[in-house]
């Protein structure tokens, strides 16, 4: 049996999975936790990463690696290969009113790089970086991303070994920096002049050499072990779970995802959909909402349930819960961009004000939510013929039940794994076999397929009431529900 390996360097923590390179079988894995914030040292994720090998048994019999990381950190390192400073990860905000300066300067981003930035975007913290940490900005000899600078670290490069020119990343991390145009595969070298800084020389630089899939980077330091170019999160998530074109991915976890493997990329000037590559060559167009798992954590505590009680409860319900909506912004809302707003409980009734409806208004609404992604990736000319739904929630039966009451095409709940981890893993058993692997993903569920427009239709009634009362005016038969 030939071995593999994948790691998911999370926001959280840090997973390795070993599996078989034929089948994809797990055959034992690891897990180290990250510190909390916003900000971290890089220091933190390698450490984290060697614990979490060691937990596997460590990779002595392991013939290839790779690496899936959390997407657009900004990891700035000095000519001696030091860390400047802790790295900004994806989830600080801080850059907002760079992001914004950048959609002004550069009207044609979409255009150019796939996406219009937001304040996750690696563009807009290093532009966050020139105007705030002229000293560090001033410093920066290159520029990486999470998963570049751990890959560069397994091959024995750092502080003691520190050639810059060996780091290395894929299309697809790349895609989600704000200077890096996924057609052409190619880095838009005047948008990051103009994020560090104008009155410098950014030529120098460096930038991560993009590798192709299925290529191999080098080895491990002191190793055979092969290292494959590795990939951002949700496009290793894509590959862990075998998908093609035609396959989109609803991710329900804190925030949610929904996320598509395309032939080509159709640019939106909103910024809804953000035009992202995927590992094995394609595209990948996402849409990112804020409220997803918690907010049935909310309805479940409210109700002082568990959520496979909530689930049942939800059942007992008709479709459309006897006309109680529930916009389910408790967190504001990236999708659409309603930063301010909160959630709020329509067409509450004597009969329809009931813990059965609620249960099975909150499931519906967060489902409607993603549902409004698919639209958006629908109208970029993305197809569907299947949904994959993943994520902790995805596996409460009424979570299921009810998507395939939302979404009009089939859904398919995957078994549960690492799916990071283990497309990070195909990608290593890619560079041993010279082609994509074609592992079978089990199903939990599949459940046949009873769209009810009524829950959409309903949904959508509500939508322009309550982005105009979340503009500050409150129409009449409203009642607001929030978290704060």
């Amino acid at each position: 049996m030939t071995l593999v390996a994948g790691i998911d360097s999370s926001t959280q923590s840090c997973k390795v999975v070993v599996v078989d390179a034929a089948t994809g079988t797990l055959v034992r894995s690891g897990r180290a936790s990250h510190p909390s914030g916003t900000e971290v040292d890089p220091e933190a994720w390698w450490s984290a990463l060697t614990e979490a090998i060691a937990q596997t048994g460590g990779l002595d019999d392991v013939s290839a690696i790779s690496v899936g990381g959390q997407q657009h950190g900004m990891v700035l390192l000095d000519a001696t290969g030091h860390v400047i400073r802790p790295a900004l990860l994806w989830n600080d905000t801080r850059s907002a009113a760079a992001a914004e300066d950048l959609r002004v300067e550069f009207p044609d981003l979409a255009e150019r790089t796939g996406s219009v930035p937001v304040a996750s975007f690696t563009s807009t913290k290093l532009r966050w970086l020139r105007d705030n940490e002229p000293n560090n900005a001033a410093r920066v000899a290159a520029v990486c991303l999470p998963h570049d600078w751990l890959t560069w670290r397994l091959r024995g490069f750092g502080v003691d070994n520190p050639q810059l020119d060996e780091l290395t990343t894929d299309r697809s991390d790349a895609s989600g920096t704000g200077y890096f145009n996924s057609v052409t595969n190619s880095y838009d070298r005047a948008v990051f002049a103009a994020v560090l800084g104008r009155d410098r020389d950014t030529s120098e630089v460096l930038l991560p050499r993009i590798v192709a899939p299925g290529e191999s980077v080098g080895t491990v330091a002191g190793s055979p072990v092969a290292v494959a170019c590795g990939a951002g999160d949700n496009a290793a998530a894509a590959l862990g779970l075998g998908a093609r074109t035609g396959d989109v991915v609803v991710s329900i976890g804190t925030s949610g995802t929904v996320f598509a493997v395309a032939d080509t990329q159709v640019p939106d000037p909103s910024g809804t959909v953000a035009g992202f590559a995927d590992a094995s060559g394609h595209f990948l167009p996402l849409v990112a909402t804020l409220n997803a798992a918690r907010v049935l954590d909310s309805t479940a505590t409210l109700l002082a349930l568990a959520h496979d009680q909530l689930g049942a409860l939800a059942l007992h319900s008709a479709p459309g819960a006897d006309g109680l909506v529930l916009q389910p912004y408790f967190e504001g809302e990236r999708t659409p961009n309603l930063p301010d707003a909160t959630a709020t409980l329509f067409g509450m009734t004597l009969a329809s004000t009931t813990r059965e409806s609620l249960a099975r208004a909150a499931i519906e609404g967060m489902l409607c939510g993603l549902a409004d992604g698919l639209d958006a990736l629908l109208a970029q000319g993305v197809s569907a013929t299947r949904i994959l739904l993943i994520g902790g929630a995805a596996h409460n039966s009424a979570v299921s039940t009810i998507a395939s009451q939302v979404f009009s095409v089939p859904v398919l709940v995957p078994e549960p794994a690492e799916y990071v981890a283990l497309g990070a893993a195909a990608q290593a058993a890619w560079v041993l076999a010279g082609a994509r692997p074609d592992w079978n993903i089990a199903a939990t569920a599949e459940p046949a397929s009873d769209f009810q427009p009524i829950i959409r239709q309903q949904y959508a009634r509500y939508s322009t009431a309550a982005r105009t009362k979340n503009a500050g005016h409150l129409p009449e038969q409203m009642t607001r529900i929030t978290t704060k």
